[in-house]
């Protein structure tokens, strides 16, 4: 049941999310601040609300997986991982170092990675092979995977919708990041792919679309999409690129931007003032 109670206290893993993010980054270090911070809320709900995991057994038979095809946005997964005792906080300061756990891209050294990401378009196809591979056990797990919306002028992720559906798997749900802003600028600009629901449902998935960043709607719809048998799901995620920093929103720049101490504090500034309206 969604209730008041857990909405609030998403919202305030979200933040510590966020928090984390900026932390990883620093000062005058390249980070993917804008695609991780628009995904805040939906690692807060899958992680912290739906998913079977056990950060003890990261490979627990049982789990559910989560794949992030979008591998740039790897922060927002350490973030959300750290928090749940996957691997020790001080990795946090050493991402992307030689002597630190955490790369710049998702990799199966990391304990609660499923899949080595970052060349787009691989996601898809990965989850729908363990979607496939569940479902031969016989077992329950179900698989999630995020893309983002750059990546959906790789073909290979249409193939994988083709087979996905061709195979009726309803063990998978996948999350589209629709926050229009790829590396160098909008989207629709670069590759304009319009449409999107109608193209994903054309390819025989079930299709939702809702703001991926009020938390109670993407609870609901995910249990919606849980429920839908016979083929795939997909929640399209109406998103802010740079979500929280009023410096990153809807800017390219901050697609893997550098902070300098001002932004930096800016950023800190930011989140204290949202921990506030939460604590009110």
């Amino acid at each position: 049941m969604v209730n008041d109670e857990l909405i609030k206290k998403l919202e305030r893993i979200t933040l510590l999310l966020r928090y984390n993010v900026i932390q990883m980054i620093g000062v005058g270090k390249a980070g993917h601040l804008g695609g991780s911070s628009s995904l805040a809320e939906l690692m807060a709900v899958l992680y912290f609300h739906v998913m079977k995991i056990d950060n003890n057994n990261p490979t627990a038979p049982w789990r559910d997986y989560m794949l992030l095809s979008k591998g740039h946005a790897a922060l927002i997964q350490y973030a959300a991982l750290c928090e749940l005792g996957f691997f020790p906080r001080s990795e946090l300061q050493k991402v992307k170092s030689l002597d630190g756990l955490l790369q710049g891209h998702p990799d199966l050294s990391i304990p609660g990675v499923e899949a080595v990401t970052g060349s787009l378009g691989q996601g898809l196809s990965i989850s729908l092979g363990i979607a496939l591979a569940c479902r031969l056990d016989q077992k329950k797990n179900h698989v999630y995977v995020i893309m983002g919306d750059g990546e959906q002028s790789e073909g290979q992720i249409w193939e994988a919708a083709m087979a996905a559906s061709n195979f009726k798997v309803d063990n998978l749900t996948a999350f589209l990041d629709w926050n229009k802003v790829q590396a160098t600028g909008p989207t629709e600009n670069i590759f304009s792919i319009p449409e999107l629901r109608q193209k994903w449902a054309s390819f025989g998935w079930e299709v939702f679309e809702i703001s991926g960043h009020d938390i109670r709607s993407i609870i609901e719809t995910i249990e919606k999409a849980k429920a839908v048998k016979g083929k795939p799901s997909i929640i399209i995620l109406d998103t802010v690129k740079g979500k929280g920093f009023s410096f990153a929103e809807h800017n390219a720049a901050f697609h893997n931007g550098i902070m300098d101490q001002a932004t930096y504090e800016q950023a800190l500034k930011e989140l204290d003032q949202r921990k506030r309206e939460l604590d009110v």
